[in-house]
């Protein structure tokens, strides 16, 4: 190795050292809190990544949303109600598969009614969100029956063969269920859309300089209007994953707040797909922490501090971090032609 490959090295190590610092740390709080036992240590990082699951598809949502110019705080009622629709169409069904499609259906008709407002109709973009996530929970409450089942149980864990077998990362990697194994293709699939195609070129222009784009043949409110449709899909898949994947059954209110999790999620990740799922493992982690705890029943006698570890770490995290993100330039402006 040669003298100056030694020292970028070295330099590299000095810019990130708080990021390996943190890195070190959350490895041995890991080990700490599995007694280190490599079946616990496992455990913990398994239920990290389902816990990063929805919180990742919901980023995927929000930044396919604000890429193009369009905040979206609906994406907590986004999922709550596919979450509801895929469980019931699921539960008439018989079929999980029916219930998923029913679940990203009725987030895409979500979206579609967002952007209606949002970019059809020129509306506040914040109202229409909250309009959407209060709407949600009053549906979902209304119509919500006790006694159904998923007749076929939810969503078994599919194996990949003998790397299911791997110490650690079989079964963290490589032995999951099915929107999970989907969530881990469609991170990297989003990224190159977004950054290495004509669509997603077109997508960060409309986001950027909507005026400057339609002068160039671009159709602004039609990429809105497809973006937004697209990333309602992608919350009812989050929404689907609640109920027929992770649970297995739909409670009132089971989003508990993770779709404004996965807002957060979104912006410590800057609008990228690749640093959305980083967070989301963060945000997984703190989650998986909090499981980990009521289940070796430390601090038992103060449940309400154990429950509030998550959102302690959202709001730790946006205080050191949401003034240094740039967001999209015209995100929240209405655009009309002129």
């Amino acid at each position: 190795m040669s003298v100056n490959q030694t020292k970028d090295i070295k330099q590299f190590f000095f810019k990130k050292r708080w990021w390996v610092l943190t890195a070190v740390l959350l490895a041995f709080f890991t080990l700490w809190t599995a007694e280190f036992e490599q079946a616990n240590t496992t455990s913990v990082l398994v239920s990290t990544l389902r816990h990063s699951t929805p919180l990742v598809l919901g980023a995927m949502c929000g930044l396919l949303c604000e890429r193009s110019g369009v905040i979206n705080i609906g994406i907590e009622g986004q999922m709550l109600m596919s979450a509801w629709g895929g469980f019931m169409v699921a539960s008439a069904s018989g079929s999980l598969l029916i219930g998923v499609f029913a679940g990203i259906g009725i987030g895409m008709m979500m979206g579609g009614v967002l952007a209606g407002i949002s970019v059809g109709l020129r509306g506040d973009q914040i109202i229409a969100g909250t309009v959407i996530n209060i709407a949600a929970i009053g549906i979902t409450s209304f119509f919500f029956s006790l006694g159904r089942t998923l007749p076929s149980g939810k969503a078994q864990v599919i194996k990949l063969g003998p790397l299911a077998d791997i110490p650690v990362a079989g079964r963290v990697l490589f032995s999951n269920k099915p929107i999970t194994f989907l969530t881990l293709l469609m991170i990297p699939t989003l990224w190159f859309l977004l950054f290495r195609t004509k669509w997603g070129l077109r997508t960060r222009a409309v986001g950027e300089h909507p005026s400057a784009a339609e002068t160039v043949g671009i159709s602004v409110i039609g990429m809105r209007y497809f973006n937004v449709i697209i990333g309602g899909g992608i919350a009812g898949l989050a929404g689907a994953y609640l109920s027929l994947e992770a649970v297995g059954s739909f409670e009132r209110g089971m989003t508990n707040g993770k779709g404004f999790v996965a807002l957060a999620v979104m912006i410590f990740g800057r609008w990228n797909p690749i640093g959305a799922w980083g967070a989301a493992l963060l945000f997984g982690y703190s989650s998986a922490i909090q499981t980990q705890f009521q289940f070796r029943d430390w601090l038992t006698n103060d449940p309400q501090f154990i429950g509030i570890i998550p959102f302690v770490v959202t709001i730790v995290v946006l205080a050191g971090f949401v003034g240094r993100a740039r967001p999209p330039a015209s995100i929240g402006q209405p655009y009309s032609r002129e």
